[in-house]
């Protein structure tokens, strides 16, 4: 039959559906086979042919059907599930459902009168004609439909390769084959990789969108329903133990995403003659990785990876199954040579889009860098074994690259907001750990094309050269983050040891911004920028001021900012004059003095949002106190937590606001009236000490060789300035303060509506 007559038989068969009033009765296998028995009908076909409306109008005026057209197409896949799928006709049956489900599943989860649907139990439903177990025959359709697709994954000569030797006609049996022989490709937990196979990549890929269709239902429920600790029923079915597949399928997903090389052999072009039927197989497994991570990780525990229990000090009485399998198995993970195959694989996906050719378009870009670093961070977060094994080595800056550029390429695109948070966030983690500060001294080699000033130095100059930029140049809608890139500085500031003279500028330039009287005055929350800002500062010439020269340079140059700090009017008519000069709020720190220079070559400078390009809604960032715990440093280097009661020098009374702080925006100026007690609270706080001291021994020196010897030379100041030392001159250093990222009920339930923001959109 011709691949016309296919369409048309096809779309006679919808409009039959939407135009028959009475119910068509279960039994009429005639009337129900015209969706799927007919040859290949494609994704496509299927999505065209049955146009969203017509959903909507069966549901509404024939629910019956929908619902028999759903429970049919459940029963087609566990009965292929059943018989293994033998004949090209049965495969393609399945493909059919799996498609039509997938169509037609996000119109019942967006009708709340629907939502009970799945979980109710149909009679006879996800039963084969000879199975009369009771609990098969009142298994909810969810379960059925799950089962049947994780069954179907390791399916021989439909997902996986036949493991039959040639010449023998026995068949492998579907029901007792041990999947975890028939992993689909090499990496975690196994060693052989199966021969590619682009068929099987292309039916795995329909039969995992299908899980991902089931899984979105969390997408159309009310926020809270989310938080309330009931989870997402779909996920919690398909992780636990009921699904026997569970252990090979994450290993599969993971291994698939951690091998793939966009590149290939390496050769021009090569992308544009070939089409991968791999990349989608990877695009969709990253994706069904996060949502199935999205979990709570203190609920899971359970056997390792290598089927060991790791739990010895696992109580008797604890239940020995966890809640989610994937969680655990991801937790679980602890071999060596495991997590360099994982670092590896995701580091080499996130450099893809960095990387730069003589030919343009000559190599393949991957387009699903937003799900690789929500698998990187629930990685980090679910294991913290790989956490440090990533900050062992300086393959962390492998990660830390491609995430700079990336805050730095969408600073000014509202459409990307979520990726700059997510960005931020797996800095904020990285960096409550000391080996990420002392990480970032390696020399920066690698010239990544950013518009940015070209300079000499590390990693860690690079790091505050591109958050200066996000600051200065960034949206209106990045404020929220302003607290967490400072905190990030703050955090690896004890470990720094030469910043350049471009990143050292670019810190000053910052403090004179935040620290304006306008701007101070402004926002109940805009002072806690300047306590980051003076904590870095305090931080450098404590602990670091030896190789620091330039940075101490910076400060004796920029000193009148200092002073100024230390002389912040607060009385009344002050306070006033200072808001009045308020600059236009759309352009909150202005661009002069920052010395940009010439940027890097091969760069673009950052572009907003193409006219017309969909935004997903997120919701409000945690507030970075919620974000954030505080441990102090010990001498022997170990991090002991502060009780949060004791207040600290920088936070002021409890009584402050505590929202979100916004940039100084109209409607939160109007409301919020400075006082002089308010001003007082917070100024008589100012770490200013450190740095006074500093300019009373300096500056009185470095005028006098300029007098001197005439010097106007920075040069020879500098060289002055790195022979000094500042020992016994300066208070008794203070202990150094590490705020390390704490998992919140905010940040989880960012992370789903971002998740399933990205998700929806590609």
């Amino acid at each position: 039959m011709g691949n016309t007559d296919t369409k048309l038989n096809f779309r006679k068969a919808v409009i039959q559906l939407t135009t028959k009033t009475q119910p068509v009765e279960a039994t009429d296998d005639a009337f129900w086979d015209q969706f799927w028995s007919d040859s290949a009908t494609s994704v496509q076909d299927v999505f065209a042919l049955i146009p969203a409306a017509e959903i909507r109008a069966v549901r509404e005026e024939s629910p019956s059907n929908l619902a028999t057209l759903c429970y049919k197409a459940v029963e087609k896949l566990v009965a292929g599930a059943e018989s293994g799928c033998p004949s090209d006709t049965e495969k393609q049956i399945i493909l059919n459902c799996a498609r039509l489900l997938t169509r037609v599943l996000p119109y019942i989860f967006e009708d709340p009168d629907w939502r009970g649907f799945f979980w109710s139990s149909v009679p006879g439903a996800g039963r084969s004609q000879d199975d009369d177990d009771e609990e098969d025959s009142s298994r909810p359709l969810a379960e059925s439909l799950l089962l049947a697709v994780a069954n179907l994954l390791f399916c021989p000569d439909f997902t996986v390769q036949s493991h039959r030797r040639s010449g023998t006609d026995t068949t492998e049996d579907i029901h007792t084959l041990d999947s975890c022989e028939y992993i689909w490709e090499a990496g975690v937990g196994f060693a052989h990789s199966p021969t590619p196979n682009h068929t099987h990549d292309l039916n795995r890929t329909e039969l995992l969108k299908l899980l991902l269709t089931c899984f979105s239902e969390a997408m159309y429920l009310p926020p809270l329903s989310e938080s309330n600790g009931a989870g997402n029923p779909w996920v919690q079915f398909f992780c636990s133990a009921e699904n026997r597949h569970a252990l090979p399928l994450f290993t599969s997903l993971l291994n698939v995403v951690c091998a793939y090389d966009p590149v290939g052999y390496g050769i021009p072009y090569n992308h544009l003659l070939f089409w991968d039927s791999r990349e989608p197989l990877v695009e969709v497994s990253a994706q069904l990785l996060i949502v199935t991570l999205d979990s709570d990780p203190t609920t899971n525990s359970g056997p390792s990876m290598d089927g060991t229990t790791t739990s010895t000090a696992m109580d008797e009485n604890e239940s020995p199954v966890p809640d989610n399998l994937f969680v655990n198995y991801l937790s679980r993970i602890h071999r060596e040579e495991d997590f360099q195959f994982i670092l590896k694989g995701l580091a080499r996906l996130l450099l893809n889009p960095l990387t730069q050719t003589y030919l343009p378009n000559s190599t393949k870009k991957i387009q699903f860098h937003q799900e690789l670093l929500v698998l990187f961070w629930k990685l980090c977060d679910f294991n913290k074994k790989f956490l440090f094994f990533v900050l062992k080595s300086s393959d962390v800056l492998d990660v830390l690259v491609p995430i700079l550029y990336f805050l730095n390429d969408a600073r000014a695109d509202q459409s990307r907001v979520g990726l700059m948070h997510i960005g931020v966030f797996i800095l904020l983690l990285l960096s409550g750990e000391r080996n990420f500060g002392v990480r970032l001294n390696k020399p920066y080699s690698v010239r990544v094309p950013m518009d940015i000033p070209v300079f000499t130095g590390t990693h860690a100059d690079l790091l505050i050269v591109v958050f200066h930029k996000v600051i200065t140049s960034g949206h209106q809608r990045l404020q929220p983050l302003y607290d967490c890139l400072l905190t990030i500085i703050v955090n690896v500031s004890p470990y720094l040891k030469s910043l350049s003279m471009v990143a050292s500028n670019k810190l000053l330039h910052l403090l004179e911004a935040f620290s304006s009287p306008w701007f101070l005055f402004s926002s109940p929350q805009n002072h806690h920028l300047v306590f980051f800002l003076l904590e870095v500062f305090n931080n450098i010439i404590q602990y670091q001021f030896d190789g620091n020269s330039s940075l101490v340079y910076a400060i004796i140059r920029k000193r009148n900012i200092f002073h100024q700090l230390a002389n912040l009017p607060s009385d009344t008519p002050s306070i006033q004059r200072a808001l009045q000069r308020k600059k236009k709020p759309a352009e909150p720190i202005s661009r002069t003095n920052s010395q940009d220079g010439a940027s890097m070559e091969g760069s673009r400078p950052a572009a907003p949002a193409e006219p017309g390009t969909l935004k997903t809604s997120l919701i409000a960032t945690p507030a970075i106190e919620k974000l954030t715990e505080k441990s102090q440093v010990s001498e022997d280097g170990t991090l002991r937590a502060i009780d949060p009661d004791v207040p600290q020098a920088e936070l002021e009374d409890g009584a402050q606001s505590r929202q979100t702080r916004r940039f100084s925006n109209v409607s939160s100026s109007s409301q919020w009236n400075p006082t002089t007690d308010w001003v007082m609270s917070w100024k008589v706080k100012l770490p200013l000490q450190t740095i006074m001291r500093l300019l009373q021994v300096l500056v009185p020196q470095v005028e006098k060789i300029c007098i001197d010897k005439g010097l106007t030379d920075e040069s020879e100041i500098l060289k002055f300035l790195q022979h000094g030392t500042l020992v016994g001159l300066l208070p008794v250093p203070h202990p150094i303060l590490i705020r390390k990222y704490q998992a919140n009920a905010g940040t989880a339930m960012w992370f789903r509506t971002y998740m399933w923001g990205v998700i929806y959109l590609r």
